[in-house]
């Protein structure tokens, strides 16, 4: 009984310790630390805002030539559009939801780069001629994204909301609380996804080239913009295996109110995320080798 408690405060002691290296690189670096902060402000504040698509659908910007339609009738029916194509009159409160998850896919997509840097300046070497298990390597580094991750995250939703973001009647704390559960579930998955691809990565380059190759495809093959029933019937069953697709249906669902099926949400992101930290894990077991 003493031996495994021991080795269960070992493991622990050592994964911690692996992420909170990771995590002094960050928050001890004040450039970096600076520029990851400002960072979703300036996407939910200057690109959410740039997509102001009820604006299209009011009386002050829509018109019929040689139709005297009052103003009033023309906005009514462009709220009426607006709830029938996304679910909600507040097309921003829409897409900010949306930048949660966009959000968190950007500062994942990093957890990759790390190992390689490690691998270039030693670093690797020396952590692997430790008693750490190759399994606590890549947990610390996913850890230590997914924080990072639901830290932008919270910025982007503070200033969604002094930029105007509605929420739905009766939201409370427990709603929040769900909505990071499922951006903690995502960020797992896709920074295992994106250490899994670096493990045998020796160069920065080509870890690039995998990050710009998958970033926008996965934002745009899901809900982030517009809703799956709008996209082409090919692409539909492409934006139903992406994780961002269930993460802003929590999202969406918890803060505005739109329907959606919570339970396969959850059920979607956490088997996402189980799979992709176990494949990741084995990997490590295989790959990193001093």
């Amino acid at each position: 009984m003493m031996m495994e408690e021991r080795r269960n405060t070992s493991f622990l002691h050592g994964l911690w310790t692996l992420t909170s290296r990771e995590l002094k690189k960050w928050y001890k670096a004040p450039v970096i630390l600076l520029l990851s902060l400002i960072q979703p402000i300036f996407w939910i504040g200057i690109f959410g805002k740039a997509m102001n698509l009820g604006a299209i659908f009011t009386g002050s910007s829509f018109n019929i030539p040689g139709l005297n339609i009052p103003k009033e009738v023309i906005d009514q029916i462009g709220l009426e559009i607006l709830k029938q194509t996304f679910g909600t009159t507040d097309y921003f409160s829409y897409l900010a939801s949306g930048m949660l998850s966009f959000i968190v896919l950007f500062t994942s997509m990093q957890s990759g780069m790390s190992i390689v840097w490690d691998r270039r300046l030693g670093v690797l070497d020396r952590i692997l001629t430790t008693p750490v298990a190759r399994g606590n390597i890549i947990v610390g580094k996913v850890l230590s994204s997914v924080i990072r991750s639901l830290v932008q995250a919270i910025i982007v939703l503070v200033v969604a909301v002094l930029l105007g973001m509605t929420f739905a009647p009766g939201i409370n704390a427990l709603d929040f609380l769900g909505v990071y559960a499922s951006l903690f579930l995502m960020s797992f998955g896709l920074s295992s996804l994106f250490l899994m691809l670096a493990l045998r990565a020796t160069s920065w380059e080509s870890q690039m080239a995998i990050m710009n190759l998958l970033n926008l495809p996965l934002l745009f093959t899901s809900n982030a913009f517009y809703p799956i029933k709008s996209m082409p019937s090919w692409l539909k069953p492409v934006a139903y295996v992406n994780p961002l697709t269930y993460s802003n249906g929590v999202a969406r669902g918890l803060l505005l109110g739109i329907s959606t099926n919570l339970t396969i949400d959850f059920l979607y992101l956490g088997l996402f995320a189980v799979v992709l930290s176990i494949i990741g894990i084995i990997l490590s077991w295989k790959y990193l080798s001093k």
